[in-house]
């Protein structure tokens, strides 16, 4: 058994900048978090906001600010933890983040998440942890996998079509497990679980598709992807099933664009910090 690293290996680890970024000054991301927050309030698009908001943070790689937004999100004043709101509040806030957080899997990786995912965990309260759901329920078996592959199949066609099927073809013959390992990850992972609302934190095909949005755009350098979802979401004002009116407004031509420039204020302000290092 290895129990210690190397000593060579173990300082060639401390080098290219190993460590995520620090996070923007608790001023200026308070500032931010408030305003794009307000704005959406004013636009009822509060689930949308925490959504892009939370893969926007995790996917610029300051994980920090993703606890920080838990307790903004759940606190009249982020700093004093007597000022949460409601128990069930709480919980609904967390699930929404966790569930957000665990469709960015598919579009940064797994380290981000975990990272933030941590940070998150690390400033939750006991109760709210209580409160959350301990059961998976997205382990496919034999008795389930047929719907996870259809509602894969589903949501790739609603985002893709016209073009579903040359770019189901042209993944696939990039690796032959490729396309598949896609169409069950969205399948299990990005596509809305069947029930609803029932399900804590079930995030409707409209959010999935700015979980997509806020992850690549704070990614950058990936535009055909981030064009892709971009479509995905302008095309989720089509959808028969779960369209509520906040779905509706963020799938609008009007509320796509807010979506994009609300991620941009916030990249600008962790972004912006980093310019000075």
């Amino acid at each position: 058994m290895v129990a210690h690293l190397p000593p060579a290996v173990k300082q060639l680890l401390t080098l290219r900048n190993p460590h995520p970024f620090p996070p923007p000054s608790p001023a200026r991301l308070q500032s931010v978090l408030s305003r794009t927050f307000n704005d959406a309030k004013q636009r009822r698009a509060e689930t949308g906001w925490l959504v892009l908001s939370t893969c926007t943070l995790l996917t610029a790689n300051s994980p920090p600010t993703v606890g920080h937004l838990y307790r903004f999100a759940t606190r009249s004043d982020p700093d004093n933890a007597s000022t949460r709101k409601s128990l069930a509040d709480a919980v609904k806030k967390a699930a929404i983040m966790r569930e957000s957080a665990l469709k960015s899997t598919i579009f940064v990786g797994v380290p981000r998440v975990i990272l933030s995912m941590t940070a998150m965990q690390e400033v939750m309260e006991q109760d709210v942890k209580d409160g959350l759901r301990k059961n998976s329920i997205r382990e496919a078996n034999p008795d389930n996998i047929d719907q996870i592959v259809a509602r894969g199949r589903a949501l790739w066609k609603s985002i893709y079509a016209p073009h579903d099927v040359k770019l189901y073809n042209k993944l696939g013959a990039l690796h032959p497990d490729f396309i598949t390992f896609i169409i069950q990850a969205y399948g299990a992972v990005l596509s809305p679980l069947p029930g609803g609302e029932t399900i804590e934190g079930n995030l409707s095909r409209a959010m999935g598709s700015i979980v997509g949005i806020a992850t690549l755009r704070a990614e950058s350098r990936v535009v055909p992807q981030l064009t892709s979802h971009v479509f995905g979401l302008l095309k989720a004002r089509y959808e028969q099933e779960g369209l509520n009116e906040e779905d509706k407004w963020l799938a609008s031509d009007e509320g796509t664009e807010w979506v994009i420039r609300t991620i941009d204020s916030i990249l600008d302000v962790v972004e912006g910090e980093r310019a000075k290092l």
